[in-house]
């Protein structure tokens, strides 16, 4: 078998050695590998915790410090909490003679599995220090990335509450008050504000809600159960890179972490083919996940790796001027470099496609939000009128 039909296999089958390395791990002898696992569902870690600890780790590791002695040493500086137990648990399996990225696949949970296939690689090439270096500032770009989605998000989420409360108030205090006073005077109220009531009786009906909310929650698990089926997450990726503006912000995502993890794990010395298997880890779309599995065999084929992105599938998700520059990196020898260059641009290029999708949320939002507000107001203001020609009969 030739040598790179060796690494096409060892790419494909990555998952599986993952499962079974947690299947063969021999653990204490007094508590099985499924009570790791099982514990790991119940376990949260925060994002600043993870952060401050491969920080730590990077540290001390790089001052010459043996792992166990790292993972002990950042143990008793914590306070008591379920990701101290974590850290005594990988501590312990180190202990016993394990690799540390077979410790922290006992939990998936905690650590996804570009965590774990990023300290498996760096483990392989000696230099575990500099890619947890490393990734420790991809994980504080990501925290970044999301409070900065989080706090954009801020202000159209309160004026989505208080355009709330403003119709609830409209809807259930002052509407009924119109209705009364027309209903003495026996007259009819207009078109546009007999759908209100009829909309407003609707809400305060108990036995219509709870039917309605009954098929609500019916149709809500059956999408649920829809969208972890293949079928199901195919579409919702699909959306996620075809969407306007969105799509494009979610696409300058995916590259700026692949270029980002390209570039640490070539200039630590991990070869091409098990860098495309952990840039295929870290993606969370199908298409990504295809384009690069397909990479990977037309490398294992004997083609460069920007021919092989140019010719797989899907492989209009990366834009020509990247593969142009990743070909250009072949050819100098200097790929890694010419990769932490293109992070560092869809870096930036992903600060203003999130600017973008927020500028863009907002004039929405209040469109959306004015033309319920005006139209509930507009079948109020419609009675007001001629009020006084009903009051007055």
């Amino acid at each position: 078998m030739s040598q790179s039909t060796t690494q096409k296999i060892g790419v494909n089958n990555s998952s599986l050695r993952r499962e079974s390395d947690l299947e063969t791990y021999p653990g204490k002898q007094h508590q099985t590998d499924t009570d790791y696992v099982s514990r790991s569902v119940h376990v949260k870690v925060k994002s600043d915790d993870l952060i401050m600890f491969v920080t730590q780790l990077s540290v001390m590791l790089d001052s010459g410090v043996i792992l166990s002695d790292a993972l002990d040493a950042i143990i008793e500086q914590l306070e008591a909490s379920g990701f101290k137990s974590v850290l005594k648990d990988l501590s312990e399996i180190v202990k016993s003679g394990d690799t540390f990225s077979r410790a922290l696949g006992v939990y998936p949970k905690v650590f996804s599995s570009m965590f774990i296939s990023m300290v498996k690689a760096s483990e392989e090439s000696g230099k575990m220090s500099e890619m947890l270096a490393v990734l420790s500032g991809y994980l504080e770009f990501e925290e970044e990335t999301k409070k900065q989605i989080k706090g954009a998000m801020t202000y159209p989420f309160i004026m989505a509450l208080m355009a709330v409360a403003a119709t609830g108030t409209l809807m259930f205090f002052v509407l009924p008050r119109f209705m009364k006073i027309y209903e003495t005077k026996g007259q009819s109220l207009p078109k546009l504000t007999q759908m209100l009531v009829s909309f407003s009786k609707f809400l305060g009906n108990p036995e219509k809600m709870t039917m309605t909310v009954t098929m609500l929650i019916f149709c809500g698990v059956g999408l649920y159960w829809w969208l972890s089926t293949k079928s199901g997450k195919k579409a919702v990726d699909f959306l996620k890179i075809r969407i306007p503006v969105i799509g494009t912000m979610f696409i300058d995502t995916v590259i700026t972490r692949s270029m980002r993890i390209m570039s640490t794990m070539l200039n630590t010395g991990v070869n091409v083919l098990d860098t495309i298997d952990v840039m295929k880890s870290s993606c969370d779309n199908y298409y990504f996940q295809q384009m690069w599995s397909n990479a990977g065999d037309k490398i294992c084929d004997g083609y460069q790796l920007s021919e092989s992105i140019k010719i797989s599938e899907h492989s209009n998700l990366v834009a020509p001027g990247i593969i142009q520059m990743l070909k250009a990196g072949e050819e100098s020898g200097k790929l890694g470099e010419v990769s932490d260059k293109i992070s560092i641009f869809y870096g930036k290029k992903l600060e203003c496609s999130i600017r973008s999708v927020m500028s863009l949320i907002e004039p929405i939002m209040i469109i959306v939000l004015g033309s319920i507000i005006g139209t509930i107001a507009i079948a109020l203001l419609l009675p007001i009128f001629k009020i006084s020609s009903v009051i007055t009969q």
